[in-house]
């Protein structure tokens, strides 16, 4: 097993909110990644395309029908900008490819950071990010979205809704359905969480812009977010 290498599906919302890159994000998430480089993790981090993606999507339902995969191909495209955009970030500790298939990231590396992004129509970041999970050893994937927990209905809109902390990946995966749709905006995608359960490994979603949050689940203390397994 691979100890020390996370592997991070990072929500291309918390790079690219509302169409702007967040640049003091990236900053502080260098600074932290760094910080537990020198403690001798490494990290696998898959990039989603986020605003960048679904102003895409957007523009080009507006003109013309569109295809689902060609809806696809664009989300992958987003995510390959925003992968390159982290590799570039990371760039004095990072693997100088940035990988588009799952299978070609090396399961063991010298650099402190290696960059993925989209593969091909029907697979998710969160799918691609699960693919290397497995395929390098690793025992867990960690989602960095913009919401501190799963809830058990969307807060945004629904008072009611409360956070759960641990949930079976068979509870989970009813509440996402079996089905992945371009664009779809789930806390981890459907064909992800399948492959996840089939291999046994977890997923803990966590609000990746509180990175102190992630320092600590890092280093082994309480931290805020669901585990999903």
């Amino acid at each position: 097993m691979n100890n020390h290498t996370l592997v991070l599906s990072v929500g291309g919302s918390i790079v690219v909110p509302n169409g702007e890159i967040n640049v003091q994000f990236l900053k502080d998430f260098k600074k932290t990644l760094v910080t537990q480089a020198k403690k001798g993790w490494n990290f696998v981090i898959v990039v989603g395309g986020g605003g960048t993606c679904r102003t895409y999507q957007r523009a080009a339902k507006e003109v013309t029908k569109v295809a689902p995969e060609d809806l696809d191909w664009l989300g992958i495209h987003a995510t390959r900008l925003n992968g390159h955009l982290i590799r570039t970030v990371f760039r004095d500790i990072a693997h100088p490819e940035m990988y588009t298939h799952p299978d070609d990231v090396p399961k063991r590396f010298k650099e402190h950071v290696v960059v993925a992004a989209g593969w091909k129509p029907g697979w998710s970041t969160d799918y691609v990010a699960t693919k290397i999970a497995k395929r390098i050893g690793a025992k867990m994937v960690l989602n960095l979205s913009n919401t501190d927990y799963l809830y058990t209905a969307d807060p945004r809109t629904n008072p009611d809704a409360t956070p759960i902390e641990n949930i079976s990946w068979k509870d989970f995966r009813k509440m996402v359905g079996d089905e992945w749709d371009p664009g779809m905006n789930v806390p981890f995608d459907p064909v992800a969480s399948r492959l996840a359960q089939s291999a046994k490994l977890q997923a803990v979603l966590l609000n990746g812009t509180n990175l102190k949050n992630l320092n600590m689940l890092i280093d082994g203390k309480p931290f805020v977010g669901t585990v999903v397994g």
